[in-house]
């Protein structure tokens, strides 16, 4: 008894304890830690880096350099991540057909798993944000109202205010989203391409980006107050009210008038 209680007022006994303590308190909350929201997607194999390095070589090194450092023609691609690559990529919009105010969309040159070993090397370059997973772009799951407020505040001013898009300067232009990807959607907000500000998860929480996108597959159902007039908001709906009311207003004063007369 003597020699266990010596051992209790050993000078090194509260480090021991308070260690013992650190140990079971990590391992307690890496078994009951909840799933994250901010989940990435599984780490690339070797083999995806390696494929996808000479995907790069022989498809986009001519313009943004063989170690993808950049060129006079396109920039650097180190630490951009792997969403960056996804979005351009799977849209089509990369690799670009020429030179323009804006890269347009069309249909990819790459499939899928091309297009996962193309972000696969990049994303080996520097950290940069991942491709966004399943349940992060599940709209499902997200809150359309709040969607509605977040849209309306950071992307109605470029986007339209119900994701039709709208004309920009110098010849660019936000582009529909209604027929957007949700994990392209995701994307766009994490990495802020061409004209499009970055909303990153300080800005914007993976939440809240999937409120957004929530709220435009809630777009895609049609207007339900009726004629959609192009869902150009109230610009279109003031012209129709100018143009057809005001003129039958005129009509009617017109007829009066030659009827008085």
């Amino acid at each position: 008894m003597k020699a266990l209680a010596a051992r209790r007022h050993h000078r090194f006994a509260p480090m021991l304890l308070l260690l013992l303590a650190l140990l079971v308190t990590g391992g307690l909350y890496a078994a009951l830690e909840p799933s994250s929201a901010n989940a990435t997607a599984a780490t690339p194999s070797a083999n995806d880096v390696d494929s996808g390095t000479k995907l790069f070589k022989a498809n986009c090194a001519t313009c943004h350099g063989m170690n993808a450092q950049g060129t006079s023609a396109a920039p650097s691609l180190i630490g951009v991540g792997a969403a960056s690559v996804d979005f351009q990529v799977s849209t089509g919009r990369m690799p670009a057909e020429a030179n323009g105010p804006q890269v347009i969309a069309k249909a990819p040159q790459f499939d899928a798993k091309q297009t996962a070993q193309l972000a696969a090397y990049v994303a080996s370059l520097g950290a940069g944000p991942a491709v966004p997973t399943a349940d992060q772009v599940d709209g499902s799951k997200g809150d359309a109202a709040n969607g509605m407020a977040l849209f309306r505040t950071n992307c109605a001013m470029c986007h339209n205010a119900v994701g039709a898009g709208g004309a920009l300067s110098a010849g660019k232009y936000a582009p529909a989203l209604w027929d957007t990807k949700p994990t392209a959607i995701y994307e766009a907000m994490g990495t802020g391409p061409q004209s499009m500000p970055v909303f990153n998860d300080a800005n914007l929480t993976p939440k809240e980006k999937r409120d957004v996108i929530a709220y435009v597959e809630a777009q895609r159902n049609g207007s339900p107050g009726g004629a959609e007039l192009g869902s150009l908001g109230p610009v279109s709906e003031g012209v129709w009210v100018w143009v057809l009311g005001m003129g039958l207003l005129i009509g009617c004063a017109v007829w009066i008038g030659a009827k008085s007369s």
